[in-house]
């Protein structure tokens, strides 16, 4: 197994008894207690998921988030303490992949790792084409960035992979129900309220050349224009 797993947790009993378990299964482990120096570190090890604290020293989880490098190409599982919703659903929408609230069975986080893992392979080995090309949309999927025309688009993971998906199916036409099972894979606490959210960044972001690109069919659910 050659996975790289970081651990960003400011409470270092927490933190060292999760790189220890990932340890046992098999994982090469980083442990960052401090969010200050978290972005660093992330650049050298680049980790293939991280296992992220939202309380920590100096930056919290959300602006980790924001400043993450190579954004999309790495998972990531929130530890929070909180029970309120709100903070859950926020650490989602800047990226995260899963949330797990303290106290944990570790049992429970690792079968959570073990799945995002799972779907980041999945979805790397789908990508038989590197490049993918609509109405002027450029996706390269193995450095997953995206350009409209010469634009180089700054999308969070989710945002790309409803785009990708979208781009690389054409004129086929996605629930919202269906957007939320393939991208978030999971039953979302947001709803498909979020879907709609990402579709109306999409939009913004794509800008006012685009932003057609992705069709609304109401009472159905999203397209791209394909043609």
């Amino acid at each position: 197994m050659n996975e790289r797993i970081m651990v960003i947790e400011d409470e270092q009993k927490i933190a060292d008894a999760i790189a220890y378990a990932l340890r046992r299964e098999g994982y090469s482990v980083e442990t960052v207690y401090n969010g200050g120096a978290a972005i660093e570190r992330l650049k050298q090890f680049s980790p293939n998921a991280i296992i992220l604290d939202v309380m920590l020293p100096e930056l919290d989880g959300y602006e980790i988030l924001k400043r993450l490098p190579n954004k999309g190409a790495i998972g990531v599982i929130m530890l929070t303490a909180k029970e309120d919703i709100v903070n859950k659903i926020l650490g989602l929408e800047l990226g995260a992949d899963d949330y797990i609230t303290k106290p944990f069975d570790m049992r429970e986080l690792l079968a959570r790792l073990r799945s995002l893992l799972r779907r980041i392979q999945a979805a790397g080995e789908k990508q038989t084409v590197d490049v993918i090309e609509l109405k002027g949309v450029e996706l390269h999927l193995g450095k997953r960035t995206a350009y409209a025309g010469e634009r180089l688009l700054e999308l969070t993971p989710k945002e790309y992979d409803l785009l990708a998906l979208l781009v690389s199916n054409p004129d086929r036409v996605y629930s919202r129900e269906q957007l939320l099972d393939m991208i978030w894979g999971m039953a979302y606490i947001g709803g498909t309220r979020t879907v709609d959210i990402h579709i109306q960044r999409l939009r913004k972001k794509l800008g006012a050349e685009f932003s057609e690109l992705i069709q609304t069919l109401h009472g159905v659910g999203y397209k791209a224009l394909g043609g």
